[in-house]
């Protein structure tokens, strides 16, 4: 088990969202923390900690007036952190290259692949030929619905057809070197991790990496997460953190993640 950071990128701000909240229409969001300080400042800081393989997530759209700003502060945390940073927001075939290129040691996808409700094999085909299995990560963020769960799309407002279970897990490792998993309908709400989802993820977890994300209120919750996902589940927590306005010391959940207490 690790812990995995992250910096979520909103309007031109580090912020910390309830995920479900999110919404296309005018950028809004309902919002936990934004932050005064810098992508590039939170890079830096995870990097003199030794923190690896946290993600950017970029919140708006392409079309959305605050994507440049949003995808500027992007740019700094993977100058600030050179191949300790994975990306995601808006990734496809045509610009994966270009934040591998810029310090990004995997760019991270959802939409592009998951088109109209389903895989999109072709587009799936792309981005692997483009970034090499290596660099890539599949983005598996997933929301209740009828008793089972689904990938949601586009800045998780949208519900696909694809549910995460064994079969859509073998069928995607080959393609990808980790799975970022949020729980969406718990994201941001500081409400407890999403016990059925962690259950599930652990049948699978030791074949690929996976990441979990998603409620992560309390030092109990990473026993809790350690012992349903048999320490084979990574784990990134946002809003929870003091650094982004909680009641989580940073410094003592990566202690008690390393076993250091």
């Amino acid at each position: 088990m690790n812990f995995r950071p992250c910096i979520d990128i909103h309007n031109g701000k580090v912020k910390q969202i309830i995920g479900g909240s999110l919404t296309d229409s005018g950028d809004r969001a309902r919002e936990n923390f934004v932050a005064e300080k810098s992508a590039a400042y939170y890079a830096k800081m995870y990097k003199e900690k030794g923190l690896f393989g946290g993600h950017i997530i970029l919140l708006n759209p392409a079309d959305s007036p605050y994507y440049e700003a949003t995808r500027k502060q992007a740019m700094g945390a993977l100058r600030a952190y050179p191949m300790g940073m994975q990306i995601g927001g808006g990734i496809n075939d045509r610009n994966a290259k270009d934040y591998l290129d810029a310090g990004a040691s995997h760019v991270i996808v959802t939409s592009y692949v998951f088109r109209d409700g389903h895989i999109n094999m072709q587009n799936l085909e792309r981005i692997y030929r483009e970034t090499g299995k290596e660099h890539l990560v599949l983005d598996l963020s997933c929301r209740l619905r009828d008793g089972k769960y689904y990938i949601v799309t586009d800045r998780w407002q949208r519900f696909t057809d694809e549910e995460v279970n064994d079969g859509l897990l073998n069928a995607l490792s080959g393609y990808c070197d980790e799975f970022l998993i949020h729980a969406v309908d718990v994201e941001g709400k500081n409400s407890g991790i999403e016990q059925p989802l962690v259950k599930k993820l652990s049948k699978w977890a030791g074949k690929t990496a996976i990441t979990y994300a998603g409620g992560v209120h309390s030092y109990d919750d990473i026993d809790l997460l350690r012992d349903i996902g048999g320490g084979r589940i990574d784990v990134t927590i946002g809003s929870a953190l003091d650094i982004f306005g909680g009641a989580l010391s940073l410094d003592r959940v990566i202690m008690k993640i390393n076993g250091q207490e």
